[in-house]
């Protein structure tokens, strides 16, 4: 793959100045698209083994004197609650990343979701601490949100950054190729878990999961330590740090491209497709009104999920090829065809039809955003803000994300259709967000230098 060579002179003494040239940063892509492959991995291990649980075992083990529906609903909002910590991790972490370096943000965040990830799985229930076991829960998952906020915005930066030109949306379509494995890793774990016993489920069996993601956080860890920093930034992030004028990246960002962010915004409105599929259709699936084994709906949702490993760089390539929009725009208009056909097999509670509307959903049409919102949302800014305008847009859309299965759990009504008002919903949001899409410059083939610079020229 192409890299950027350094000059064996570059190591040669200046004898005019009588000083020592530093060598040429080098662009990696290959290993930063490794190191955000499997950061994204750890983040979605944590993000599905917490919906997983969410939707099959935390509304008895730390809800379990309410009434079963406000139970599920209560749980349902534990998990959406880790998307309010979101904004405030991404502006954070953005700072760092675009003042101290791309690397040093994201080590933090994978120290952070690591840590959270293990504590929630050693936490006594509520039979064991009342209340403040609930509340320890609801911290965890704080913790969890605030690395998240941070984790897909640095490490797509990063990745941008590192990639030859012409090939940055299939590169940075590894990002999301982490959300798949980590989606097949955390249900290959739960699946036996689910199998036990109802009284082994409840007493160990479900902490299993997470005490195990610190396997993930290992891995990722050693790999991120041996990465260097960007290109972009040594080169021209640095320099532009050094001259006293610059203010705070959020700051400026929020001056010179508040349309962007806010576009960001609305467009990430779209991933509510995925957490009504992943979190709320299990939960629905399981439940009362319908009654599917509930290991059969996790067998269903790993392969479809898992499928994507392969569908989701696919994606990122034709945006290389054709352009980042009309990718985006014909997932959204799949996605919105085929979520009434997934709902509508579950009601029938014919697995084949699941596994073909899930297929179609999950593994063709919402890749098609997976692999390429990592690449399109960094490149809509310049260099010294790219990391916050990405992070502050993205991390704000997803509040909305986060509460979507408490918000289908309220919509659903009784009845063999009861699911129609969560279908509408899913599609109202990715409605909102192909609007948005149409709005956006196309930034597939503009050179990575060129990026948002008239933006960054003006606030200069």
């Amino acid at each position: 793959m192409p890299r950027t060579q350094i000059d064996p002179a570059a190591h040669v003494p200046d004898r005019a100045n009588d000083k020592v040239l530093a060598p040429e940063p080098v662009r990696s892509p290959r290993k930063a698209a490794l190191a955000s492959f499997l950061g994204s991995t750890l983040e979605y291990y944590d993000f599905f083994i917490y919906g997983t649980a969410a939707a099959l075992v935390f509304n008895k083990l730390f809800f379990p004197d309410a009434d079963p529906a406000v139970a599920l609903l209560g749980s349902m909002a534990t998990f959406g609650v880790g998307y309010l910590a979101r904004p405030l991790g991404g502006m954070v972490m953005s700072h760092v990343g675009d003042r101290v370096g791309r690397k040093q943000a994201l080590m933090i965040t994978l120290l952070i979701m690591g840590v959270a990830s293990l504590g929630i799985g050693l936490l006594p229930t509520y039979e064991q601490l009342g209340w403040w076991a609930t509340g320890l829960l609801i911290l965890g998952r704080l913790a969890q949100g605030f690395s998240a906020g941070a984790e897909a915005a640095g490490a797509s930066t990063l990745t941008v950054e590192h990639s030859p030109e012409g090939k940055r949306g299939f590169y940075t379509s590894f990002v999301m190729t982490g959300y798949a494995s980590g989606m097949v890793l955390s249900t290959l774990v739960f699946i036996p878990i689910a199998a036990l016993p109802e009284d082994q489920l409840m007493s160990w069996g479900w902490r299993i999961p997470f005490l195990l993601s610190v396997v993930v956080l290992a891995v990722a860890y050693w790999v991120r330590t041996h990465l260097d920093e960007t290109p972009v930034f040594e080169e021209e992030v640095k320099a532009e740090n050094a001259g006293a004028k610059q203010k705070a990246p959020a700051l400026i960002v929020l001056r010179t491209q508040w349309r962007d962010v806010l576009r960001i915004v609305f467009i990430t409105m779209y991933a509510v497709m995925q957490t009504i599929f992943t979190v709320y259709a299990l939960a629905y699936a399981t439940g009362p009104q319908v009654g599917i084994d509930r290991t059969t709906m996790l067998v269903i949702s790993a392969v479809t999920v898992g499928l994507s490993i392969f569908t989701i760089p696919l994606a990122g390539h034709l945006s290389d090829r054709f352009g980042r929009k009309p990718v985006l725009l014909v997932g959204m208009l799949g996605c919105s065809v085929t979520i009434f056909g997934y709902f509508w097999a579950i009601g029938e509670q014919n697995i084949v039809l699941i596994f073909v509307f899930g297929l179609l959903n999950m593994s063709v049409f919402y890749s098609a955003w997976n692999g390429v919102w990592t690449v399109f949302f960094p490149e809509m800014f310049a260099a010294p803000v790219r990391y916050s305008g990405m992070a502050i847009g993205n991390q704000f859309g997803l509040v909305l994300t986060g509460f979507a299965p408490a918000v289908a759990t309220l919509l659903t009504g009784p009845g063999e259709y009861g699911w129609l008002p969560v279908a509408i919903f899913a599609v109202t949001c990715a409605l909102v967000s192909a609007i948005f899409v149409m709005t956006a410059r196309e930034t597939a083939f503009t050179p990575i230098e060129e990026l948002g610079t008239g933006n960054w020229t003006r606030a200069n």
